[in-house]
């Protein structure tokens, strides 16, 4: 089947199938098992990491007790590893009966008593990725409907195991037999990853009528390379995938990996500030009963969260890539404000950048920035005023900016961290101000 074929074909299915529930106006936020838990069943000898009932228990109270719950991380995800490795008489999927004894549905209940959500994994094939049983297309709506009897609030469709065109007509529908149970459950869709994740074999258009978010590129891991990587294809691709992104429907480039084993300090605020600007799905993967303060601060970031969540729904953009490895992304935000971070590709050693706002086509007027990861504020800022910054190699300076007459207006926002600034603003020269 050519792709006019498959573009007319899902077309028609869209038409009827609109994942239009009110879900997800802002990009999803919670925590997900995979990247630091993935697929470990060994619960005889490794009981406080294998893939089980009680796993998912303690995020959800740490959710809870630990302050997460309130900044919007909501979403207790159940990845790959979780079912039997038979379907019941009914032909429905279970849970392994050792590892999850109460049951999704019991396990559904304590996380709602909690005011949280529950997330559940499911591959469109014949098996998941890790080997468990899948979802082919005659399963498709008995597992909708199991998924909602157990009050199930998001689904993670994966998409091993099957072919492009067991994808394309999967996908759609299990949109319309989530909406056919009558529960609202938001729909994360793996299948511009395993066709591409570019048009014209992606049509952007059509999949945000049929899913609340998608995956679009390869599994995230454990290193900088890894989110490096990431942000260079969502970078490269920006011009097909920007516009695709928008309340209800986001682009997906995975985990936040903060506070594993694999990013430095500055990495990890790296990590976070550009998943803000690229309005991604803040869903953590780390264990949340053993989080350094380095990792749980850069996480509960007040406004890093704020700017994430805006409620524009817009995507930001990487504006440019110079020559001395430094890169500036920009987002814009509810009330005239605006994102903008400055990436240092270097390994070895701090870099100053020079620039001004209308460099990075401001428009004239005077302006205020808040620094995300300091909690200073830069004063006196016209749009031609040059300033410097000094940014730490594989590190950021994330600045939320905003016109100096509507800084009451975003007060909300500025969240200050009880540590003493590092970073003081001075005016170096007439018209030109250095951080240092």
């Amino acid at each position: 089947m050519g792709p006019l074929a498959v573009t007319q074909l899902l077309a028609l299915i869209s038409l009827t199938v609109a994942m239009d529930n009110g879900l997800l106006k802002t990009p999803p936020m919670g925590w997900m098992a995979w990247e630091r838990f993935r697929c470990d069943i060994d619960c005889k000898d490794d009981p406080e990491n294998c893939i089980r009932e009680d796993l998912f228990r303690d995020m959800a109270d740490r959710l809870v007790e630990d302050g997460w719950k309130e900044l919007g991380y909501e979403y207790v995800i159940i990845d790959d590893c979780w079912m039997s490795m038979l379907r019941d008489e009914h032909g429905r999927l279970q849970p392994d009966p050792f590892r999850f004894p109460g049951g999704i549905a019991k396990l559904a209940r304590y996380i709602h008593d909690r005011g949280l959500k529950l997330g559940i994994y499911a591959d469109m094939g014949t098996h998941t990725c890790m080997g468990f049983p899948g979802t082919t297309l005659d399963t498709i709506n008995i597992d909708a409907q199991t998924f909602a009897s157990w009050g199930v609030d998001y689904l993670k469709f994966d998409g091993c195991s099957s072919n492009p065109i067991e994808q394309m007509l999967g996908y759609p529908l299990m949109s319309k037999a989530l909406n056919a149970t009558g529960r609202p459950m938001a729909y994360s869709c793996s299948w511009p990853v395993y066709v591409g994740g570019l048009p014209p074999k992606v049509n952007y258009s059509l999949l945000g009528d049929i899913c609340h978010l998608w995956r679009n590129y390869v599994d995230i891991q454990d290193s900088w390379d890894s989110v490096q990587g990431i942000v260079e294809w969502f970078s490269n691709n920006q011009d097909d995938l920007q516009p695709a992104a928008g309340p209800g429907r986001w682009n997906d480039p995975d985990m936040l990996i903060i506070g594993n084993f694999g990013l430095s300090v500055d990495q990890a605020r790296a990590q976070m500030a550009l998943w803000a600007i690229m309005a991604a799905p803040l869903i953590m993967s780390n264990d949340l009963r053993n989080l350094d303060n380095s990792a749980r601060f850069i996480l509960q970031n007040k406004v890093a969260v704020a700017i994430n969540q805006d409620s524009m729904g817009i995507q930001g953009r990487r504006l440019l890539q110079e020559k001395n490895h430094i890169e500036v992304y920009w987002r814009p935000l509810s009330h005239s404000a605006s994102a903008l971070v400055f990436l240092s590709r270097r390994t070895d050693m701090p870099s100053l950048y020079h620039t001004s706002l209308a460099k990075l086509k401001y428009d004239t007027g005077n302006y205020e920035a808040y620094d995300v990861f300091t909690g200073s504020t830069v004063t006196g800022l016209n749009a031609t005023t040059q300033f410097t910054l000094s940014i730490n190699p594989s590190g950021v300076v994330m600045w939320y900016v905003y016109p100096e007459q509507t800084s009451k207006e975003t007060e909300t926002l500025h969240y200050q961290h009880n540590k003493a600034s590092q970073f003081t603003f001075h005016k170096a020269e007439p018209g030109h101000l250095t951080v240092l």
